[in-house]
């Protein structure tokens, strides 16, 4: 090429999106072009989006607005928009956002090889994103065959399908041989991994293969739904090296009739059981939800339900977002959203509150205790990296600790991080 083209990113939302944009940018790279330091610097813009919350898509809605003058100043400027804020309706995305070149829904990597064949990107089969940490997110299933009342992520990314085994493992190598040291294995539902396969071992299996890939140190797994977490799950994970001791397990709500509201398919009971199996299973497991406040016709009651649910479970972290209908779903179609916004101010702050204090109480009872640590890099003179447990760490050291394994005497504990020293040095 006589002209260096320059591409820019820009990502909100979950890991699956982070994920998405890293093959995007391994695809593009591939083609040639090379990463802007700015998002006026580049040719090509890529706006991956979320609508999961209100929150997200009025940032994503803003970031694009802001693209319009640029547009104009640089009609050569190419803007390509994909994520969950790309649904069928192409026409009315094209009428709202006219400065737009492409739209692609979320991991339609066809859409985008036919659109970006003239320019030499390649199929996002043939593309690993490139490791610019020790860590890295894979994802092995797109999609969700749930439903719940309040999500639009099945409307936007579609029925559940799994990766091969094959393509998984294949692509963990990858990650290893460039220097990769955890991965982070990513669905809208993890459960559910290869039942659309007839992979009867399904996620548990699919860990099996994962443990024996050498020079791979830590595997995490996210998002699980209560409703298909299996026993067999749970004990595969206690009795593997390479998973981390560490669930995300969303409850949502801790009251019987809006989890039915929600079409959660479980009871807190159920819910509560499962929490009880894992612990009594995986005693050091490091368990955190997701809860929706302000649902409708969530009244004091059922929110203090809610409450008395996480004083008791004790959650290492908790996720707290307070309803938004997002238009398209059954919730928005079907339930009046009644909870006053205030309401539902007060209620997430409160739950705030309540989980600093538990986590403050957790985390205090590391206070010397000596721990292994993946440090992912270096910040304000101290490095960091995290627990199999999934805590934050802070430590200083004048050695080189980039992607390895530290052992740290914990001495100095917050509800958000801790602090400590090394033990041995590299």
């Amino acid at each position: 090429m006589s002209h260096c083209f320059h591409y820019f990113i820009w990502t909100i939302g979950c890991q699956m999106n982070k994920a998405d944009s890293s093959y995007i940018a391994a695809c593009l790279e591939q083609a040639g072009y090379y990463p802007a330091s700015k998002i006026g610097d580049a040719d090509l813009i890529v706006l991956n989006t979320c609508v999961v919350r209100k929150s997200a898509e009025d940032k994503a809605i803003n970031k694009l607005s802001s693209l319009k003058s640029l547009k104009k100043k640089r009609p050569d400027l190419t803007i390509a928009l994909t994520g969950c804020l790309v649904d069928s309706d192409f026409d009315e995305l094209q009428r709202r956002f006219p400065y737009v070149d492409f739209f692609f829904k979320p991991r339609d990597w066809e859409s985008l090889h036919h659109w970006g064949m003239g320019r030499g990107i390649k199929p996002v089969d043939h593309c690993f994103p490139s490791a610019d940490s020790v860590t890295a997110y894979v994802p092995i299933i797109e999609g969700c065959n749930n439903f719940c009342s309040y999500c639009i992520v099945p409307y936007r990314r579609g029925r559940e399908r799994s990766r091969s085994t094959d393509d998984i493992i294949h692509e963990v190598h990858e990650l290893v041989c460039q220097g990769i040291k955890e991965v982070t294995l990513l669905g809208q539902n993890v459960d559910s991994y290869g039942h659309d396969l007839n992979y009867e071992p399904g996620l548990a299996g699919l860990l099996e293969e994962l443990n024996q890939v050498q020079g791979l140190v830590r595997i995490r797994f996210l998002t699980n739904h209560p409703k298909d977490m299996s026993q067999r799950l749970i004990e595969a994970i206690a009795g593997m090296d390479k998973v981390c001791e560490q669930i995300n397990l969303p409850i949502q709500a801790g009251a019987d009739k809006i989890l039915k509201s929600m079409r959660r398919g479980y009871t807190v009971k159920e819910y509560l059981d499962l929490v009880a199996r894992i612990r009594a299973d995986i005693p050091s497991i490091a368990l955190s939800t997701d809860v929706i406040v302000g649902f409708p016709e969530e009244t004091e009651e059922q929110f203090e339900s809610l409450e008395s649910v996480l004083k008791e479970t004790m959650f290492d972290s908790v996720h707290i977002a307070a309803y938004s209908p997002r238009p398209g779903t059954i919730a928005a179609r079907e339930l009046q959203d009644n909870v006053p916004a205030e309401d539902k101010k007060r209620r997430k702050q409160r739950l705030e509150w309540l989980q600093e204090s538990i986590a403050t109480e957790i985390n205090a009872r590391m206070l010397g205790n000596t721990v292994d640590v993946l440090v992912e890099g270096c910040k304000g003179g101290k490095w960091w990296g995290r627990t199999r447990t999934d805590k934050l760490v802070f430590f200083s050291d004048e050695a080189n600790w980039q992607g390895q394994l530290a052992q740290i005497e914990i001495s100095k504990t917050s509800p958000w991080s801790l602090q400590g020293k090394v033990i041995l040095s590299p």
